[in-house]
């Protein structure tokens, strides 16, 4: 019977040291900013290459009030360089 109590005992203080452990980590990660469960970026499609890429990678070119991102520099020019933007 003492066996059966001092199992539960050690039970229940390896539930409560780990409840504590969680809480501890859940907290330093809150403060350094790590953890967090929202989209940090979003995927987009370069109009050149249509290729995927995250937006906040991307090179940034305004062509008449319209933004597009394209996937590097390289797409950038040769989508410049085709004037329109129309492919062909």
């Amino acid at each position: 019977m003492r066996f059966l109590i001092f199992i539960g005992l050690t039970y229940l203080g390896y539930r409560a040291l780990k409840s504590w452990v969680v809480k501890y980590i859940s907290s330093i990660n809150a403060i350094h900013g790590q953890g967090r469960t929202e989209i940090d970026d979003i995927m987009i499609q370069d109009p050149f290459c249509e290729v995927y890429f995250p937006k906040r990678e991307g090179t940034h070119l305004s062509i008449e009030g319209n933004d597009l991102y394209f996937c590097s520099p390289e797409c950038r020019d040769k989508f410049i360089a085709q004037g329109s933007g129309v492919r062909g």
